[in-house]
């Protein structure tokens, strides 16, 4: 039985250049094996989404606690900042292999002007924090209900919710 496999170059390309970064960490690191691993700064994965109400941040966090997270909004800016401390007893092993990063960390996103800023909330659950950033009320989508006849359409929101004040 054959079975056909779909080449991605890019997946391969970065691939190659994960494996090129880990050499020079590698490389310049083997000095102080313990100030490597206390100091490395790493920069945590993040999906973005957005849907017609919301913007959604999941920041991947395992390993830190809320506490030593700090998520500011200022200027349209959000920074969300945390630390992952090695633990003393783990420093104390004798590691042969070390490939989960230790450090601080800081991830800043330019919020679109439609977000507002008043009603951000942020939740922390198994190692992902979830950042909801709700939208404007007028940057939200509406439905234009057409009438049959002469009759003038009325304007809704899509929640339903009656008239919208915005022409």
């Amino acid at each position: 039985m054959t079975v056909l496999t779909r080449w991605e170059p890019f997946r391969e390309f970065a691939a190659l250049q994960d494996r090129i970064n880990r050499v020079f960490r590698d490389t310049y690191s083997e000095g102080n094996r313990d100030e490597s691993l206390a100091t490395s700064s790493f920069a945590p994965a993040v999906d973005v989404y957005e849907d017609e109400h919301n913007v959604t941040l999941k920041v991947e966090v395992p390993g830190i606690d809320e506490k030593d997270i700090d998520i500011r909004l200022e200027n349209n800016t959000l920074t969300v900042h945390g630390e992952r401390k090695i633990e003393k007893e783990e420093k104390e092993e004798n590691y042969r292999r070390v490939e989960r990063q230790y450090g601080s960390f800081t991830r800043t996103f330019t919020l679109p002007p439609t977000v507002d800023s008043d009603k951000v909330s942020a939740h922390y659950d198994k190692g992902v924090l979830s950042i909801t950033l709700p939208k404007k009320a007028e940057a939200k989508p509406k439905q234009i209900k057409v009438n049959l006849g002469g009759g003038k359409p009325a304007e809704k929101t899509l929640e339903g919710k009656g008239p919208s004040k915005a022409a």
